[in-house]
């Protein structure tokens, strides 16, 4: 995933259009349509200003694109914690336009750690 879905997908979490997100972190409109558009890559400055509006966004997530350093990914993998999961249970929670195949859903605790489910085998 880019740098310029990474911040659309902050946008669209937090329900906001590219300029009231400009004006909410306070930068130039044109410097977000710059990022999103792939013309220019965001700077340090800009990457700050999105990490101190929005302290809930993984800032490791938003500069590399991964949740955890692949080194603990690897470990996660070797231990097998991965728990099968019903995917029908959670079908039914989902609005009824986004009821696709699942194929893995991941849990994120606020103690910064998280657990992976897989589909059960049906």
């Amino acid at each position: 995933m880019s740098i310029q879905e990474r911040l659309q997908l902050v946008l669209k979490m937090h329900n906001l259009t590219p300029s009231v997100f400009a004006d909410k972190i306070g930068v130039q409109r044109s410097n977000v349509s710059h990022v999103l558009s792939g013309r220019n890559k965001p700077g340090l400055d800009f990457l700050e200003k999105i990490l101190l509006h929005f302290p809930r966004v993984n800032a490791h997530w938003v500069i590399t694109g991964m949740i955890q350093d692949q080194k603990e990914l690897e470990t996660q993998k070797q231990s097998d914690v991965t728990d099968r999961v019903d995917v029908s249970v959670v079908k039914e929670l989902l609005p009824t336009d986004q009821k696709k195949d699942i194929s893995q859903i991941v849990v994120f605790y606020k103690d910064k750690t998280f657990s992976i489910y897989s589909p059960s085998e049906e």
